[in-house]
């Protein structure tokens, strides 16, 4: 204990004792009238390496304070009613490779399509989805915290225990009993790996890898729901026709008739081939500042939980390791860059 204090103070001193020497760099060169090293300058010539250090410094503080003051300007500019032309931001999302996959808009074909797809009378109104949830054998205590909140937050949804069952008889069972979809956690070290979706009674089964789990219990200042309103469902980014199929597989988890009284909303949100899981709800206020008391503000307070997932695989039908005849597998090797993506 006395060792981590040690070294705390050691770093508080450290960064005291560089913002001390840097503070005095600046105020000389100010006195001699030396101007602030631009942005790409090289420092080569430099040899001693702790100079150069601080003039690499000196010049990325210089960035900084010329793009706040550019930032700052553009603001003013922009509150007195100016027009101000602003960049578009680079991103990967933008820069993605074009693919002949992606559905445009109000495409007859691929409506024609998903008409008669598995996940139809699930849209149409004439199926209400039913889950059960299930793990692997001896789970951890996080993966039945994850499961008591997601039972709150998917509509109809019963945990049966997995005991000795195979996977193949969990969904022969839940078939006969009047299940839409079964969903089994696995985990790997009591850390959650993973969900296998089956939606039954003849498939498709996918595989998503789930990262970055936060439960709702861990968020500071999180919300609580009613589990009796159904939730309104937001979908982003699946603009391929693989990410529609996958798309629907998840939509059709909720029954499609939200109750807009409950003020829930669930997101899952595609960038990058990564899916974003955000469960929030609708908060509204009265606005307070002046001129603003008949207004009303509205915000979105997270319930949790919250996770990402990226698909592995879609198979085709019920679960099969052996025989089973894959639609899409995920391979390191077929995503090499950054800018292709699938769904």
């Amino acid at each position: 204990m006395v060792k981590k204090f040690r070294k705390a103070e050691n770093r508080t001193l450290a960064r005291a004792q560089a913002a001390k020497i840097t503070k005095r760099i600046i105020t000389n060169r100010a006195t001699h009238d030396i101007p602030m090293p631009t942005s790409g300058q090289s420092f080569s010539h430099i040899k001693n390496k702790h100079k150069r250090s601080q003039m690499v410094s000196l010049m990325k503080r210089e960035q900084k304070r010329v793009k706040a003051k550019n930032r700052r300007s553009k603001q003013e500019a922009e509150s007195r009613g100016e027009h101000v032309e602003r960049g578009e931001i680079r991103t990967i999302e933008k820069l993605r490779e074009a693919d002949e996959t992606i559905v445009p808009e109000d495409d007859s074909e691929v409506e024609g399509d998903e008409a008669f797809d598995e996940f139809e009378k699930y849209f149409s109104g004439t199926t209400t989805p039913k889950i059960m949830l299930t793990t692997q054998k001896k789970p951890s205590p996080r993966l039945f915290n994850f499961l008591k909140e997601l039972i709150h937050v998917v509509p109809n949804t019963f945990y049966y225990p997995r005991k000795d069952y195979g996977f193949n008889k969990i969904c022969e069972y839940g078939a006969n009993k009047g299940f839409t979809d079964v969903l089994l956690f696995h985990e790997n070290k009591k850390i959650i790996q993973g969900v296998y979706m089956v939606h039954l009674p003849k498939g498709p089964t996918t595989y998503w890898r789930i990262t970055r789990l936060k439960l709702g219990q861990e968020m500071r200042g999180g919300a609580t729901c009613n589990a009796s309103h159904k939730p309104e469902l937001i979908l982003n980014n699946f603009t391929t026709r693989l990410g529609r199929r996958l798309g629907r597989q998840l939509a059709a988890l909720f029954p499609q008739a939200p109750d807009f009284n409950g003020r829930r909303t669930i997101t899952f949100h595609n960038q990058r081939d990564f899916v974003f899981f955000r469960h929030y709800r609708y908060n509204f206020k009265a606005g307070t500042k002046e001129g603003e008391e008949d207004t009303t503000k509205c915000k979105l307070q997270e319930i949790g939980p919250r996770f990402t997932m990226k698909c592995r695989y879609i198979q085709h039908g019920i679960f099969d390791s052996k025989k089973g005849e894959y639609e899409y597998i995920w391979r390191p090797d077929s995503q090499v860059s950054r800018k292709k993506c699938f769904v």
